[in-house]
């Protein structure tokens, strides 16, 4: 979806009030998995909600080790979605409802072991579920963070470049940055600001449609 910006050239009628109100909301189905950086997720949301998206959250086990559901539900005014099985909410499948009800998903932090999960295509858990089920028109964001050794491993490498060359233009990664990471280490890992992250992800959105290449 496109979202509407005013021209900077001169003459040019910038969109007022009504028409920025009238601009459909951007339906986000955020991903948390089990990293560190989990906690970061939390404002990844605010600055989505501040930009007037609709943000639906969904939670690896291993993420509400770090971070409560609570606090996702609180920041997103939605109910986090948490378990596989049942599965069943009001007669729709859940992993299958909740690729369809968003226009973009994204993984943030992905961790090594759910980009390699991801590379395989297991369905273990709701929130790769949900991915295995994703609707090909629906592009895809992957904010990794991790060790930076675990970044740097052949492995980690080959798994995102196969995933690239699988979804083409749908999959977006935003890569990590170089800073000091939970161990102590300096290195590229980190994930970045969630401003940065949240514009990446809305900026993606309107790659809907975008057929794998």
């Amino acid at each position: 979806m496109k979202r509407s910006k005013g021209s900077g050239s001169a003459g040019a009628n910038p969109a007022g009030p009504a028409e920025v109100a009238s601009a459909p909301a951007v339906r986000v189905l955020l991903l948390v998995t089990g990293g560190i950086a989990a906690y970061k997720a939390a404002d990844v949301v605010r600055e989505l909600r501040r930009s007037g998206a609709i943000v639906q959250v969904a939670m690896t086990s291993a993420a509400t080790q770090f971070v409560a559901p609570m606090t996702f539900e609180a920041l997103s005014g939605r109910k986090v979605a948490l378990d596989l099985l049942p599965g069943v909410t009001d007669g729709s499948i859940d992993h299958i409802r909740l690729g369809r009800d968003c226009e973009v998903a994204a993984v943030v932090p992905a961790t090594a072991n759910f980009i390699a999960r991801l590379w395989a295509g297991l369905a273990d858990d709701l929130p790769s579920a949900t991915l295995l089920a994703l609707p090909q028109s629906v592009p895809l964001l992957l904010a990794p963070a991790m060790n930076g050794e675990m970044w740097a491993q052949p492995t980690t490498q080959r798994n995102l470049r196969e995933l690239a060359a699988m979804h083409g233009a749908r999959l977006q990664v935003v890569p990590p940055v170089v800073k000091e990471l939970a161990c102590g280490e300096i290195g590229q890992g980190g994930l970045p600001e969630p401003g940065v992250i949240a514009a990446a992800i809305l900026r993606h959105a309107g790659r809907r449609n975008a057929a794998p290449a």
